[in-house]
């Protein structure tokens, strides 16, 4: 792994980059939890309420894919997967309710934190170009996680329906010209053997894959670039404790790596 760190704020790593040779390229965008120290002071709602809604265990769901990056900060702290200017939550509705911060983080604070944002736009521009350079098309599985008892520990799940355990977004994507890597990922991802079971996959239904980061690569590599927005119900973990489920992990994370000689066929049948 190779770590990036940039700006003036913290020293931490924002996120971890590796190479492989592949045209696929997983990312885990939300699995982080840390903050600038000068955030967490200013943070009003506890580390448990923000590990709730960060997607924990991504970056090991995609620890076998060829291409990763996994970002190690908080979305509370800049959220890669909004627009610029909507990446720090400053009130409620952008934050499922929660009103963030005890202090209000000031305009030149905000400003400063985005340099996060940019950063991690200009790395994901330079590292998909040298992909496209060398393979001429690529697949990005843009991972994320969905809580599916919204109610509390204690109430009944959402209905199936309209939470399956995989959720593929495409909003942003020329859907024709993409059609063999969605069917491909759909139909790979539905004959999975989970512990014995089919897994329930959708296109579209509790997730549309409207984040910035999938709009990103569709619109900065249009002919070339196909970032499927993928959600994992979280059944593999207690989405109210943190605990994860390691044996569904594990089965997840196989997924995943099985994926990559699929969607790296799925390519060659591309137009």
């Amino acid at each position: 792994m190779t770590d990036q760190s940039v700006g003036k704020i913290d020293e931490q790593a924002w996120w971890s980059i590796r190479r492989g040779a592949s045209p696929i390229v997983g990312t885990a965008i939300h699995d982080g939890h840390a903050m600038c120290s000068e955030l967490l002071e200013r943070i009003g709602i506890a580390s448990t309420q923000r590990l709730r809604e960060e997607d924990p265990f991504t970056g090991l769901l995609i620890a076998d894919l060829p291409n990763q990056i996994v970002v190690h900060r908080s979305r509370f702290e800049v959220d890669l997967n909004r627009a610029r200017d909507q990446a720090v939550y400053l009130r409620p509705e952008q934050a499922w309710g929660f009103t963030v911060w005890s202090e209000a983080p000031s305009a030149v604070t905000v400003e400063a934190v985005l340099a996060f944002h940019d950063a991690y736009y200009s790395m994901l521009q330079d590292n998909l170009r040298s992909i496209e350079r060398r393979y001429g098309r690529f697949v990005v599985l843009d991972i994320h996680s969905y809580n599916h008892r919204r109610g509390g520990p204690r109430t009944a799940p959402m209905d199936p329906k309209q939470a399956p355990d995989v959720n593929i977004g495409t909003f942003s994507l020329d859907r024709r010209r993409w059609a063999p890597i969605v069917e491909a990922f759909k139909e790979y991802a539905g004959g999975f053997d989970f512990h014995g079971r089919r897994l329930n996959v959708q296109e579209d239904v509790a997730f549309q894959g409207r984040g910035e980061q999938a709009r990103y690569v569709h619109a900065q590599f249009p002919r070339s670039g196909c970032a499927l927005a993928v959600e994992f119900k979280k059944t593999f973990m207690d989405e109210w404790t943190g605990v994860p489920d390691m044996e569904a992990v594990s089965a997840l994370r196989a997924l995943l790596k099985g994926a990559v000689p699929v969607l790296e066929g799925a390519l060659g049948e591309v137009s």
